[in-house]
């Protein structure tokens, strides 16, 4: 498989990110991970989505790590400092969860409490339906799990056409696009930063289509089937969407109404955080994390 690796000095300056760098293999490939806080503590697996990096939770990372817990924030393959095979067809929705699986047994990680967002939940979510043994709790934002058997939004469908169309895929400016705050050029740049050119961008441009929208997509079954085990989940299930997310408004509903796990959980919707909720409102969506890790621990 041909891949690219973003030089280490695009990353060398960035703001509000000096977290030390740190790499394991999957498939011939390197995945790149932030791992902070106590080695004794619980993981809290951060997964980040499209077309983000780790970077997205800079702001949660210390607030999580010094409540006790080890954070493992890893960038998906095609993004942040991880390897980016430069073929489009390289990247499937299976490979992604069969990267993010030999990253967490390569990492041995057990007793796992998940963050989602954004593809971190299709990603995420189907690993929790297929490792039951090892996940204990899931905070799942602004995401979903779809199987293509309901008609996808309008809001989706135009961003899925923008990422196709638009000649400069430019990710700083598609996460500004997303929140609710204006972000400093610096903050742009960092977004930017895994991606020199064009080449670096197959994996980013790849993502959107890879969602399934239609019930005879290729991934359409394996969710489908994720499902039937999630709505067996009894461990704690939190949700924790923002209110101005025009892709995945109302979606905290179809969890809350499908897996026994979210009953009686202190669900909560952030205010004035976009998709990107991280970025918008990190710190109050990682005092929600904190707090829902305090009172599930066991």
């Amino acid at each position: 498989m041909d891949f690219l690796r973003t030089p280490d000095e695009r990353f060398a300056t960035l703001s509000g990110y000096d977290f030390a760098p740190n790499y394991v293999e999957v498939d011939g490939l390197r995945m790149h991970y932030v791992d902070a806080g106590s080695s004794d503590g619980s993981p809290v697996l951060m997964l980040h989505g499209e077309p983000s990096w780790s970077y997205l939770y800079r702001r949660m990372i210390p607030i999580v790590a010094a409540a006790g817990y080890r954070v493992i924030a890893p960038d998906l393959i095609g993004f942040g400092r991880s390897d980016k095979p430069v073929n489009r067809e390289d990247y499937t929705y299976q490979r992604h969860v069969d990267w993010m699986r030999e990253f967490i047994e390569a990492l041995d990680l057990r007793h796992i409490a998940l963050v989602c967002q954004d593809w971190g939940g299709l990603i995420g979510l189907r690993l929790v339906a297929a490792h039951p043994d090892r996940f204990v709790r899931v905070v799942a934002a602004n995401t979903m799990l779809p199987t293509g058997d309901q008609q996808a939004s309008e809001a989706f469908l135009n961003w899925q056409r923008f990422s196709q169309e638009t000649p400069d895929f430019n990710a700083g400016a598609i996460v500004q696009m997303a929140t609710t705050t204006d972000l400093t050029p610096e903050i742009i740049d960092a977004y930017n930063a895994p991606f020199p050119d064009e080449r670096y961008k197959a994996g980013a441009r790849q993502f959107p289509m890879l969602v399934p929208i239609t019930p005879d997509d290729p991934a359409a079954e394996a969710n489908r089937q994720a499902w039937e085990r999630l709505k067996q989940w009894e461990h704690p299930f939190l949700t924790a969407f923002s209110d101005s997310d025009p892709v995945m408004s109302g979606g905290e509903r179809i969890f809350q109404s499908l897996i026994p796990g979210t009953q009686d959980q202190p669900h909560t919707i952030i205010k004035n955080g976009g998709h990107f909720l991280q970025e918008d409102q990190g710190p109050e969506l990682a005092e929600v994390v904190v707090d829902f890790l305090a009172r599930t621990n066991y």
